[in-house]
């Protein structure tokens, strides 16, 4: 069963009448396929008006759709051979952290990235998609793994931010972010982030350090969510809508202020809306960009890399 956002009912409504037209013509001898048509239409037309006049709001709620693909997602539809890599050889593996090595279009890469669940039973055994510090040390493990093997590193971005629980906080979860963002600045090996849901705080930034930064044409990246924003601003979450215009977070504004390198467009109606087109578009967008950082040489890459980042933020009058 489909799930649709409350701006998407409108689409819901036509596509549920398209439904029925089509039942009707499989149990009577009717010749609906004129009406049919007028449907189809109208719902393309329909989803265009939406789709591209949504809110900042709405594109927070599209990065969180439930029908969104997921960084395993991505993977079983961009990668062949892919082998799972497990543990931080310090305290255990978490599941909310998922990479290893596979195969993209011909070449070795490692693939790291947050893991959400589809069910209440995986989103516990994934912590919803937050990470402990065991996810990030195992993460940078992966990715000097990578780099000794000289296998480029992709990193799919999809958080609601670290696990801010005590036990994390008592393993070091600001230490492990950390030590990532400094050593990811001195990988020799070309590394690509992308955002492709939501990317909050320090738990996204933690494996978002790279020579290319992406962001999904819905998704978004900020230092605190329009939900807990609001509750810090006006003691409440009924506000998040103000909030999210405020904080200026989808990957326009994002564009616009220079903090990522570029946007992958996505299907018409949303990731969500045909996973196969948008791992297809994404995969094609992931070796483009591999080739352009493949032909620099690693010392050109690494000053590239710190530049672009100690630039963000900087105003020149």
């Amino acid at each position: 069963m489909r799930t649709y956002l409350d701006f998407e009912k409108p689409i819901a409504d036509l596509e549920s009448r398209l439904e029925e037209t089509k039942r009707l013509a499989q149990t009577s001898n009717v010749n609906v396929s004129e009406a049919v048509h007028v449907l189809e239409q109208s719902i393309d037309k329909l989803r265009q008006e939406i789709f591209q006049n949504l809110t900042r709001w709405q594109r927070v709620q599209l990065s969180r759709h439930p029908d969104r693909p997921y960084t395993l997602d991505y993977i079983s539809l961009m990668c062949d051979q892919f082998i799972e890599l497990h543990g931080d050889r310090t305290v255990r593996d978490d599941p909310a952290m998922v990479g290893g090595f596979c195969e993209l279009g011909g070449q070795t890469v490692m693939v790291i990235g947050q893991q959400k669940g589809r069910n209440t039973k995986q989103r516990q055994q994934r912590n919803f998609g937050m990470a402990n510090p065991e996810g990030y040390r195992k993460a940078l493990r992966l990715m000097k793994l990578a780099e000794k093997f000289n296998k480029p590193i992709i990193t799919l971005i999809d958080t609601p931010g670290a696990f801010p629980g005590l036990e994390a906080e008592e393993r070091g979860q600001g230490e492990a972010i950390a030590r990532n963002l400094k050593e990811m600045f001195m990988l020799t090996v070309p590394v690509i982030c992308i955002i492709i849901g939501e990317g909050a705080s320090g738990g996204a930034l933690g494996i978002a350090i790279g020579d290319r930064v992406l962001m999904l044409e819905n998704t978004w990246y900020s230092v605190i969510s329009p939900e807990s924003c609001s509750s810090i601003l006006w003691r409440s979450w009924n506000f998040k809508e103000q909030a999210a215009e405020a904080l200026k977070l989808t990957a326009r504004d994002m564009q616009a202020a220079q903090l990522v390198d570029g946007i992958v467009d996505e299907p018409l109606g949303g990731a969500h809306n045909d996973h196969s087109e948008m791992a297809s578009h994404l995969k094609t967008v992931i070796l483009d960009t591999l080739a352009e950082l493949n032909a620099l040489d690693p010392q050109t890459r690494i000053e590239q890399r710190i530049e672009k980042f100690c630039s963000m933020g900087v105003v020149v009058e």
